[in-house]
């Protein structure tokens, strides 16, 4: 287990069996880029310290592997959803954090929020809203540095609401240059929609070459 120091990481690769990779810090901007820049973010619960991760093995989704299923064609074409970049990012983290604490409780933390709020005036954070009838019903929000997208979290007030957020954002993210969304951890939604677990030292190639 290693401390975070003046925002100075050990080496990611040097992560334990479970990812984690340092305890302590902050949530200052800079100390986030340095995070996320040797591929590690920070996840933990609001009485703990901060924990910074780097698991092995790393889900990413790349932009132009994205599966859409033909359910989701038939639904994206009828356009009954509408889709906006970083129009309300104060409601999706807001969104984010209120339907994990309704559920099982969460990490999104007042902490994470400002932290990540500040990350969004910086220009660095961005969110992804889905619009039905002129109501938020889905997005998530995310990190960028050069052409890496770090996913952090997602929502959904209706049914595929998320799934057709991280469609659109694909097709954005061709268009932009993006070349990996990092995902984090796996999950069944996630693989579904065609991300997949590479190494982490394969993630961590991916962030020297696109960072």
């Amino acid at each position: 287990m290693h401390f975070v120091f003046d925002g100075i990481f050990p080496n990611p690769e040097l992560a334990d069996a479970d990812g984690l990779l340092a305890v302590g810090g902050d949530l200052q901007p800079q100390t986030l880029i340095n995070a996320y820049s040797i591929g590690a973010y920070p996840w933990f619960n609001q009485e703990d310290p901060i924990l910074w991760w780097c698991p092995d093995p790393r889900l990413v989704l790349f932009p132009g592997e994205v599966k859409v299923s033909k359910s989701m064609k038939q639904l994206l074409r009828k356009g009954s959803f509408s889709f906006s970049l970083n129009q309300n990012f104060d409601e999706v983290i807001f969104n984010c954090r209120q339907i994990r604490l309704t559920q099982e409780g969460t990490w999104i933390s007042p902490e994470i929020v400002d932290a990540y709020k500040q990350m969004h005036q910086l220009g660095l954070a961005h969110s992804v809203e889905v619009w039905l009838n002129n109501e938020l019903v889905g997005g998530f929000y995310g990190l960028q540095l050069g052409k890496v997208f770090y996913g952090e979290s997602m929502f959904s007030k209706v049914s595929n609401a998320s799934k057709a957020a991280l469609i659109y954002f694909c097709l954005h993210a061709l268009q932009e240059g993006i070349q990996v969304i990092d995902c984090q951890q796996s999950t069944s939604h996630l693989m579904s929609l065609g991300a997949r677990e590479i190494s982490r030292h394969q993630f961590l190639d991916l962030l020297n070459t696109y960072i």
